[in-house]
């Protein structure tokens, strides 16, 4: 549910959502294999979130959507850099900018924009997500059981 909300409301970020989760998680004792399911729900998440935000820039149109991100400070040059970027890489910058902080929300903007296939998309970013979730819950999770509260 947190990787859904920091999708679309990006002042909340998985970056300490997720670690404090796998922390929390080795502090009441659950065993690795039982942090697997919140794995696989924090990139369930995140992929439905940017699914909606692939979804609004694939219906909206560049013109229009640049009114509206103006609010959010992202200039047309900034989205010129990221669509370069993305016509560059190509699929692989979906599943990549799935793993780079602020850049995990705006890559599904030009995929929406040039089009990019449906099923490609969801591949790539639940792929991204699934390893950006796994390396900051289990990094939360490793310091926790690292960490000694009788300090």
């Amino acid at each position: 549910m947190a990787a859904l909300v920091e999708t679309i409301i990006p002042p909340i970020p998985t970056l300490a959502i997720f670690p404090t989760a796998g922390f929390l998680a080795s502090q009441e004792g659950f065993s690795l294999f039982s942090v697997i399911p919140m794995i696989i729900l924090g990139a369930l998440g995140a992929t439905i979130g940017t699914t909606a935000i692939y979804l609004i820039a694939l219906k909206l149109g560049r013109r229009i959507l640049l009114r509206y991100l103006k609010f959010l400070k992202i200039s047309e040059k900034k989205l010129e850099r990221v669509e370069t970027w993305f016509e560059k890489y190509g699929d692989k910058a979906v599943f990549l900018g799935r793993m780079i902080p602020v850049m995990r929300e705006m890559i599904s903007v030009p995929a929406g924009l040039l089009k990019m296939k449906f099923p490609k998309f969801i591949l790539y970013t639940f792929a991204g997500s699934l390893v950006w979730s796994t390396a900051t819950i289990l990094a939360g999770y490793y310091f926790g059981e690292s960490f000694d509260l009788n300090i």
